[in-house]
Parts: C-alpha cells; sequence; structure tokens
C-alpha cells in the first residue's frame, strides 16, 4: 500500500513552482509497460501545454483534479475552440465538474487558473514515450513568446 500525504502533494506542489515550464509530475506506475499508467501532474497558473491529442496511441485518458481548479479546453481540427469545461477540487461550485474522460481524437490542453493545481491522470498501458501526444500544428511551441502570448489569449477566453 502506498499513501499520498498531504505533504508528498505539497513537494510535488513545490517541485511544480520551481520548474522553468511550471509544472513536475510522478508518476505511480512503475514501468512504462505496466497495463495502468496513472500520475500525479502538478500545474502551476501559467504554465503552457500545447494542445495535442492521443491519436497515434488512441487511448482515454482520465484526468481528476486534486486540488485547484482548472479549465480543459477542446479544439477542432482548426484550432478553434470548441467547448471549455471548468474543473477542480476543494471549491463549491454547482457548475464545477471534477473529471473528465478525454477520447484519443479530442484537440485539447489543461489550463491551471489558480496557483497549485494538482491532476491525477490515468490512461491504459503500456506507454510509448515516443508516441505520447500528437501536437497541434496550428499551435506554437513550448517556450516561444508565440506560446506566452497564446497562452494570455486562452486564458482570458476561459477566465470570461
Amino acid at each position: 500500500m502506498r499513501v499520498f500525504s498531504g505533504d508528498f502533494l505539497n513537494d510535488l506542489e513545490i517541485a511544480a513552482k520551481q520548474s522553468p515550464r511550471k509544472r513536475a509530475h510522478y508518476n505511480l506506475h512503475h514501468s512504462y509497460n505496466e497495463p495502468c499508467q496513472r500520475l500525479f501532474n502538478a500545474l502551476e497558473f501559467g504554465t503552457y501545454i500545447r494542445p495535442h491529442r492521443h491519436w497515434t496511441d488512441p487511448k482515454v485518458e482520465l484526468l481528476v483534479a486534486v486540488r485547484g481548479v482548472l479549465a480543459f479546453v477542446a479544439f477542432n481540427d482548426h484550432g478553434h475552440v470548441k467547448e471549455i469545461t471548468r474543473f477542480g477540487s476543494g471549491v463549491r461550485e454547482e457548475e464545477l465538474a471534477v473529471g473528465l474522460e478525454v477520447t484519443p481524437e479530442i484537440w485539447h490542453t489543461v489550463i491551471p487558473l489558480v496557483p497549485g493545481c494538482l491532476l491525477l491522470e490515468v490512461k491504459a498501458g503500456p506507454f510509448d514515450p515516443y508516441q505520447a501526444k500528437d501536437l497541434a500544428p496550428w499551435a506554437p511551441n513550448e517556450g516561444t513568446p508565440d506560446a506566452d502570448a497564446y497562452l494570455r489569449l486562452l486564458t482570458e477566453l476561459v477566465t470570461k
């Protein structure tokens, strides 16, 4: 048995705050060959996750908020926003989901709306890190000025 304490989550949150990418993850699975891949992903406000889908290695992805409030943004094939779903934990809000399942064909990103967000992600294995994501060709690369501007635009859109 493993217990994931508040201290464990706090340490992961600190690692995300100290990361240049403003995120950090902790794999719960011991091998990419395991039939169930699961991880905690700490996301700080201001991190940019390039929109992507999981078409090459088509598996459903489960995202459950452990801490914080986030926005899941789904796009069409041309990069236009189709849907925004706010989800989170620790906040009593009627319209706030606690998580969602993402099918492989959906272009998406997740945007943390407050500092200290934590997700539990679950996906069928085995996992091939070379086919983990199909990056959206219409979205800017991480770490570029265009990505910063794009993230600001998306953040404004999801916080309206």
